[in-house]
């Protein structure tokens, strides 16, 4: 462990922010910030409170993922001669928001990269979920349209992981709804005003918190533990699929009943159902 206050050398510096709490800003994080010639942000406002709590008379330059490629070789020349910090609006650069591409013309520019790591809604979701990170897919935040966010979740819970994504409360209990429905009432954790006042993580089944949050608000972080599916007979799928159908039943609630009753997704359900009818399995 090094304790050491080196002197600052020339080079592209990503810092990481507060997402909530300001004292989770780092001693190092402040000293860069006061230091740099130059803060690339995604939103000069909102990092501009931030540098002037840091002292910093840095010049501040407004850095999209519309105008990187035009303002990169500005902030790369200043790199060269001083401290630029590259922070977006809350947690750390690159994870769901813009800035990889400077990132990865200072490298191919042989420009040094240094990180100031700190505050992350993704690392901290994690750390208090409860569920082991061995394996974990960040989906950053999720499609609007449905179809398309029912597809990606599905293709990402295709192997067994802890699934972290961002998601507006307005979709929270749909999005919610979709995951006990398409992928088998998994468990969650609903992460919400992470280093807030009104901070809560709440743990449960899919289908049990889609009511809770009907209606919220704040910035949400949602983790979601897939467990490795146990060996499901098609068969035994194919047959109470067949005993639905001739209950009565329609292919889709009953692929949805199937996918819950047997953890599987019920996309794999709806593929078995049409296997069934191909094969004229079990009556259907």
């Amino acid at each position: 462990m090094c304790l050491a206050m080196t002197g600052l050398v020339p080079g592209l510096y990503v810092v990481a922010t507060p997402i909530g709490h300001l004292e989770d800003l780092s001693p190092r994080a402040l000293r860069v910030l006061g230091e740099a010639a130059v803060v690339a942000a995604e939103d000069t406002r909102t990092s501009g409170k931030l540098l002037k709590l840091a002292g910093s008379r840095a010049r501040m330059v407004s850095l999209t993922e519309h105008n990187v490629g035009a303002r990169a070789p500005e902030l790369l020349e200043a790199a060269r001669r001083g401290v630029v910090a590259l922070v977006s609006d809350a947690g750390t650069p690159l994870i769901a928001d813009p800035g990889a591409r400077l990132v990865e013309a200072a490298h191919v520019a042989g420009v040094p990269v240094v990180a100031i790591p700190g505050p992350s809604a993704l690392a901290a979701a994690l750390s208090v979920s409860g569920f082991e990170a061995r394996m974990v897919q960040f989906l950053g935040f999720l499609p609007r349209p449905p179809g398309e966010r029912v597809k990606l979740l599905q293709k990402a819970a295709s192997a067994a992981a802890v699934l972290v994504f961002f998601e507006s409360p307005a979709r929270l209990s749909a999005t919610l709804g979709e995951l006990a429905t398409e992928l088998g009432d998994p468990e969650v954790v609903v992460c919400r005003e992470l280093t807030k006042v009104h901070e809560e993580a709440v743990r449960g089944r899919a289908s049990e918190l889609a009511p809770r949050f009907h209606t919220t608000r704040g910035e949400v972080t949602v983790v979601v533990r897939i467990e490795a599916s146990a060996e499901v007979d098609d068969d035994e799928v194919r047959s109470y699929l067949g005993e639905m159908k001739r209950a009565g039943a329609r292919r889709s609630p009953a692929a949805a009943e199937a996918a819950r009753r047997f953890g599987i997704a019920r996309q794999r359900a709806y593929e078995l159902w049409g296997e069934a009818e191909e094969a004229g399995t079990a009556g259907l």
